[in-house]
């Protein structure tokens, strides 16, 4: 009986021990495969990421890396976000030219619509692009450019341009087409991306200010832009029909 039971725990320590090994031969590939691919999968997010930007910018406007020009701003209602968001500075030589905000259309049909709003230092949107969105295929999928050239009516527009009371559908009075039987998906864009100019125009000396100094002379170009607290936001009461 106690040769079986000394047998046992031969048999469990083996076990054990074969067990140990083969996880750790796991956990090792997953180690090597992570380190071997963690590089490629940034490079790749980061060329998406500039292809993104490159698409909300005309070239003839910066000269800069945009992607380590990249900076943070504080949570707006404007901008839609609720977490700290990026912001791109466009430069041609040392002068500002342009940015690029994240912003967030939180009352989509199917929800959150993520965009790209390039803004002209003179408050003229120079593009904007859909990063993420949970319109419904086939309907509301026609914000994205790959699939409609409806996102570029926005090129050249400002605050001004039409003015406040035509941001709106045409079917609501205003100056922007929308799609028959998705007028909520357009209505969600339109309102973001007046919040994103509103933005710009309420923040404007902060975002296209020369970045701080930091040690030795060095600028800080990645130090989150210095903007005042978010304000409250009036919510702008909507048609709701699809």
């Amino acid at each position: 009986m106690i040769s079986q039971i000394k047998a046992a725990g031969r048999n469990a320590l083996r076990t054990g021990m074969i067990l140990l090994i083969f996880a750790l031969v796991a956990t090792a590939l997953l180690a090597f495969t992570f380190a071997r691919t963690q590089p490629i999968i940034e490079r790749s997010q980061q060329a998406e990421m500039l292809s993104l930007l490159g698409q909300v910018l005309p070239p003839a406007l910066y000269n800069n890396d945009l992607l380590a020009s990249e900076r943070s701003v504080p949570a707006d209602d404007l901008l839609g976000t609720r977490q700290p968001s990026s912001v791109w500075i466009a430069r041609h030589g040392e002068a500002i030219t342009a940015v690029v905000l994240e912003a967030i259309a939180p009352d989509g049909y199917g929800g959150n619509i993520h965009l790209l709003v390039g803004i002209n230092v003179d408050g003229t949107v120079t593009g904007v692009r859909v990063t993420a969105h949970s319109e419904t295929p086939g309907l509301g999928d026609y914000i994205v450019r790959s699939k409609s050239p409806w996102i570029q009516q926005f090129v050249d527009k400002s605050l001004t341009s039409p003015a406040a009371k035509r941001w709106k559908v045409a079917k609501d009075g205003g100056a922007f087409d929308a799609r028959a039987g998705a007028t909520i998906t357009s209505r969600a864009v339109i309102k973001a991306v007046r919040g994103a100019l509103d933005y710009f125009a309420q923040h404007r000396a902060a975002l296209i200010a020369p970045p701080a100094a930091g040690k030795d002379g060095q600028t800080e170009e990645t130090a989150p832009v210095k903007v005042e607290p978010a304000r409250d936001a009036t919510p702008v009461k909507e048609n709701s029909a699809r």
